[in-house]
């Protein structure tokens, strides 16, 4: 189950193709996508820092460090992670065949996996739809894509911009994929954008850092952070725009970065694993913005908030529970808490005016908002959750059965 609304609409973006095709990994579906870039492109990746990362991540960033890629290689069903040498081993003969077969560098083919931890990625059926992928690339392919990326998602996430920037029309669109075990410490689960403008490689870097932390690296489904989580941005130069000769335009870019990823993260909540409610949590005021994000996240983050708001009950006793299992230095006598425009409490004691009935119609919502006032100076974060359900487990008992 999704919350809320959801768009497969997208601009092509010129010197950027892709293909998506069956190679029986999950039987019955896409499971191979191929991204193929215009020579020339510049790629800036963020990583995950679990230290169980997985081959694929290992590789990748040998790889970018080592060249400017053509082609990401992605495949589902599978997460070629905690297998050891042997992961990178068959990482490797998957960028070498491609790479053969394209007739580029093997340093640049960049590979990617998500699915099943601790079993060994099936190359051969991976090399046998290398032939399919390249056939059937095209710049038209970003919703098909976005399928065959797809694990325990139930739907396809895209986000799309187009503007005219300094005379010229660019185009950003992004595909992310991920459902549950999101809580991201660089990045999520798989996400690629790629844009037409021109740009090089650290600045891209520069601008994929500053929009990740504040989409990306600000939701949480369950606290998990995978070992796969992989987030890369990619520049052809194909709109004749060079950000780096015109502030003013790299400005205009990082904005329009900052929505495109913004976009793409709420969509892997609102598509959490049997998430029924999308929840915001702003803690405002604070010291730093390290209190307001400890804060935030023992919100988020706690099994009973999550099951509350699943249940639609109002139970602001856990949202205090919350704030103070923190581990923040703070005044509690001067909280205040919010559900929604209802206040819960007023300097740290229960609002002489707030009744249940007022939280409950707040969380009976879909779309709900939590904000805890500090009043200790001038810092605010936000981050995004789900609530808690009993298809969460079901899923997650399931993965591998």
């Amino acid at each position: 189950m999704a919350v809320g609304k959801n768009t497969t609409a997208f601009h092509q973006v010129a010197g950027v193709r892709l293909a998506s095709v069956p190679c029986g990994i999950k039987p019955g579906r896409d499971d191979l996508v191929l991204l193929e870039f215009a020579e020339g492109s510049h790629t800036a990746g963020m990583f995950t820092r679990n230290l169980f990362a997985a081959a694929p991540v290992i590789v990748g960033k040998r790889h970018l460090q080592a060249a400017s890629p053509r082609y990401f290689l992605i495949n589902a069903g599978n997460a070629n992670a905690g297998v050891g040498d042997l992961g990178i081993a068959d990482a490797l003969a998957c960028c070498a065949a491609l790479a053969a077969l394209a007739g580029v560098d093997e340093a640049e083919v960049l590979p990617f996996s998500t699915g099943v931890i601790g079993e060994r990625l099936p190359v051969g059926k991976i090399i046998a739809g290398l032939q399919g992928a390249m056939a059937g690339l095209d710049q038209d392919h970003w919703l098909q894509a976005a399928k065959g990326i797809m694990t325990t998602d139930t739907r396809p996430k895209l986000a799309t911009r187009q503007a005219v920037i300094s005379g010229k029309t660019i185009h950003i669109t992004g595909m992310t994929k991920g459902a549950g075990m999101i809580q991201p410490n660089m990045a999520t689960m798989l996400s690629y954008v790629a844009t037409d403008l021109g740009a090089a490689t650290a600045t891209l870097q520069q601008c994929l850092a500053v929009a990740v932390n504040k989409s990306f690296n600000r939701i949480t489904v369950d606290s998990d952070t995978s070992t796969n989580d992989s987030s890369m941005l990619t520049a052809t130069g194909a709109a004749g725009l060079d950000v780096d000769a015109d502030p003013a335009a790299l400005e205009q870019f990082q904005e329009l970065l900052n929505e495109v990823c913004l976009e793409l993260a709420q969509g892997i909540v609102r598509d959490a694993e049997g998430a029924t409610k999308f929840v915001a949590v702003t803690v405002r005021n604070g010291q730093t913005e390290e209190d307001c994000l400890a804060i935030a996240y023992a919100i988020a983050n706690s099994p009973l908030m999550k099951t509350a708001i699943h249940a639609s009950d109002a139970n602001w006793g856990r949202i205090v529970m919350a704030v103070g299992k923190a581990g923040v230095t703070l005044d509690i006598n001067a909280l205040d808490i919010f559900l929604g425009d209802v206040q819960l409490m007023d300097a740290g004691q229960k609002s002489p005016e707030y009744t249940e009935s007022q939280g409950a119609a707040v969380m009976a919502a879909e779309d709900i908002t939590i904000t805890i006032d500090l009043n200790a100076g001038s810092a605010t974060e936000t981050v995004w959750t789900c609530d808690l359900s009993q298809e969460y487990v079901r899923i997650n008992a399931d993965y591998r059965s």
